[in-house]
Formats: C-alpha cells, structure tokens, sequence
C-alpha cells in the first residue's frame, strides 16, 4: 500500500505564520477521505474522491460499492470511489496498516477534544448566520446550522469545534469558506453523531466518535473519520485538495522515526 509513504522529499518549506490553534495531527487517518471502525453504507450513487477503509471489521461492512478486489488482495475498487478501498480482511500489509490507522484517527479525536481554553457555547449552539475567525470553540450541547454559516481566514488559519452533542446540518443549506479558508484546516470533534441533511453543504475534518449521515444530495469537502458507521445517501465526499503543510511534516517525521 504505497499510499502510506506519504512524501519522499518536501523540498524548502518556509515558516508560516497562522491564527488559530494548533493544527490537528490526522497521521495516515489523513490519507483517507472516509474511515470507519462499524461500516460504511452508500444508497447509489455516491460519489467519492479518496480512499476509504474500515477496520476491525471486515470488507463486508462496506455495502452498495460493487468491490472488485485488485489482483494482489490487498484494496478494492468501486465506480463510486476515485481511490482504493482498504478492508481489515484484505491481505498483508493492509490489517496492520488500517490498525496503525485507526489508531491514528483515535488519537486524533482525543487531541482535537481535549484542547484547552475554548470559546464556549457560541450562538448557545445555533450556528445559523454566524461567521468564525480562526479559533477553539466548544459547545456543551448539540449544534445545528439551519442556516448558512461562513467560515473566514487565510489559507495557514486553523479552527477546531468540539461538540459535547450531536451535529446537525438543515436541509439546503451550506458551510462557505472566504478569505482562503480551506477545509484542511477545520476540525469538528463531534462526541455524538453528525447528520448532514438533503442537499446541505458542509466543510472539513470530521472526527466523529458515533455515526456520521449524508442525506440525499448532501456533499462535504473535507473527510468523515467516524468510530462507528457512515451512512451516504447519493452523497458526495471530496477529500481536500491541499494538505496543510504542518501535517504533511509531521506525519514525514512520525515515518522517517
């Protein structure tokens, strides 16, 4: 699997000045556009750009892609995947690498959750109209948007929510990224389940302790990493185009260790 050898050579990379907090380390979690330790479902036709993977459970979790394994067993294809799919039950070295993986994403839930000195309980909740600047927020309940909500900051800018409750996104409605915001570089710890709902837009890492649903329509650019299952709905999940560069260092260095 080589997709695992993130970067062979970074080349000069100077220092960057950012707001917000410190960056969130996905290690090789970050490779995937969705993983998931219960299953992920789709109702055809998805469409997803980036690999996905479960584990521990076994390729069977994942239902409505149509795999095809590839001729060395070790990852799948699906017409609705521009990637690989990656299973627990596929050959060596695909279970040890998808544990290491999972681990990956495990500790980054704890990282994102435990951040300290949050602003709390913003809009108590109701994100709907509102406009985030780089920041920690926490909220100690559920969050909904019911309406559109901006995200604004440069490209090197980082926000992290963290979400004591569920996530959930209304019908129709959208997340939209100004100033060079980008979708890398936003983190949702949800403790509870996110539901993006028909046709609703939604942007960045989700790190999701219980379920993640996609509804009819829906779309994310960013990736779903969920402890249990991710249910797609004729969605589209779109990894990032650009990976933050303090993460692309760190996961180089956690590699070359």
């Amino acid at each position: 699997m080589t997709k695992f050898v993130l970067i062979a050579a970074l080349g000069a990379i100077a220092s960057v000045s950012a707001a917000g907090p410190a960056a969130v380390i996905l290690g090789t979690a970050g490779t995937f556009a969705i993983l998931s330790k219960s299953g992920i479902d789709t109702v055809p036709t998805s469409v997803i750009t980036g690999d996905i993977g479960v584990s521990p459970i076994a390729a069977a979790a994942i239902t409505g892609f149509n795999l095809k394994l590839d001729s060395t067993n070790t990852s799948a294809t699906a017409t609705q995947v521009t990637g690989s799919v990656y299973a627990s039950d596929y050959k060596s070295p695909t279970p040890s690498e998808l544990t290491v993986t999972i681990g990956d994403m495990e500790t980054a839930y704890t990282d994102a959750a435990t951040r300290p000195t949050p602003i709390l309980d913003l809009g108590e909740g109701d994100l709907g109209g509102l406009t985030f600047v780089p920041g920690l927020y926490k909220f100690g309940s559920d969050v909904t948007i019911p309406t559109d909500c901006t995200i604004n900051g440069s490209s090197t800018d980082t926000w992290i929510f963290q979400v004591t409750g569920n996530l959930i996104m209304a019908a129709n409605m959208r997340i939209t990224l100004i100033g060079g915001a980008k979708a890398s570089n936003i983190v949702w710890q949800v403790a509870g389940y996110v539901e993006v709902l028909a046709g609703a837009h939604m942007e960045g890492i989700l790190l999701v302790k219980t379920a993640a649903h996609f509804r009819t329509g829906s779309s994310l650019n960013g990736r779903i990493l969920a402890q249990t299952a991710v249910t797609l709905q004729s969605s589209t999940v779109t990894q990032p185009t650009q990976t933050d560069l303090r993460r692309i260092l760190a996961q180089t260095a956690d590699i070359l260790v």
